[in-house]
């Protein structure tokens, strides 16, 4: 049987528990309209497939969590681009996010002189937190949801990263993104500045001989839903031109994402990702899958 002492020590612990577990929101899944915390872009964030939105990613409300899967096939004419991964939002608040990329040169890396097949990746470590105003919800304001980010890269190919003549296999992006939906007009809009000294998103490594410092660039998203569950719209983000032996284009797109329901999305987009590593016109198809809630 607990001494009287021991029994308070016992009470002032639950009490401190209890306190404590009251700063923890309740954490339930559900909450947000279809589609509003975007779908998953190519460096696993939430937004749009090229450009990043404030919003969080998954359909956890303020009190709730949501979190999804994401795989993205990119076909061009002489390349490949994979990227899959898992984000998660925490009481629309934080989002964390992580991400592979692949970027498979197929026959092309022989003309390149790195040798068919030869594959450049990356690891993206996403962090998003939302700074005010909320995206949907507060459709009495011109007022948009305004977030604020960070992204770490870890490229794996630094031998010829270096050879091509960029400075760095690691670098970091931050960001700030602003997304408005008015709901009245079925539109969405999203813009973002980023700063960042990553070379084709960081896959041929960070600075180079022409540039060697981050740069301010764009990403914007434009959507109309046509439905509750179908947007399209399109995208454009532009890029810096830190290597000397190969120009650096914009990318855009043109994009539609059905939600089948709240667990599962696809997005289909044509996209126009210009001249990478010399080789011009790389225009293809985009397609991506998300699971999650």
């Amino acid at each position: 049987m607990l001494k009287p002492l021991s029994m308070g020590l016992v009470l002032a612990m639950c009490a401190n528990v209890a306190h404590a577990q009251s700063w923890i929101p309740e954490s339930r899944p559900g909450g947000k309209l279809l589609l509003t915390g975007g779908v998953s872009t190519i460096e696993g964030s939430g937004g749009g497939g090229l450009a990043t939105w404030a919003t969080t990613t998954g359909y956890g409300n303020r009190d709730g969590i949501g979190a999804n899967l994401h795989a993205t096939w990119v076909d061009l004419p002489d390349y490949e681009f994979r990227t899959w991964g898992l984000a998660v939002g925490l009481w629309d608040r934080v989002e964390l996010s992580v991400a592979r990329q692949e970027f498979d040169t197929g026959a092309t890396g022989a003309l390149l002189g790195v040798g068919s097949g030869f594959t450049f990746g990356q690891d993206v470590y996403g962090l998003k937190v939302r700074l005010t105003g909320d995206a949907v919800y507060d459709q009495d304001t011109w007022m948009p949801q305004i977030s604020v980010g960070v992204q770490h890269k870890v490229a794996d190919q630094g031998l010829v990263i270096g050879l091509l003549g960029g400075q760095h296999d690691e670098g970091t992006d931050v960001y700030v993104a602003a997304t408005k939906l008015f709901l009245a007009e079925s539109l969405l809009v999203s813009g973002t500045v980023r700063w960042t000294e990553a070379n084709q998103t960081g896959l041929l490594g960070f600075g180079g001989d022409a540039e060697g410092d981050a740069t301010a660039q764009f990403e914007g998203s434009v959507g109309y839903l046509l439905s509750p569950n179908l947007v399209i719209g399109a995208e454009y983000r532009t890029k810096p031109d830190n290597l000397s032996f190969a120009g650096e284009d914009d990318w855009m797109d043109v994009y539609a994402a059905w939600a089948i329901n709240k667990n599962i999305s696809v997005t289909a987009a044509w996209v126009d990702l210009g001249s990478i590593a010399t080789f011009e016109d790389q225009r293809g198809l985009y397609l991506s899958l998300q699971a999650g809630f």
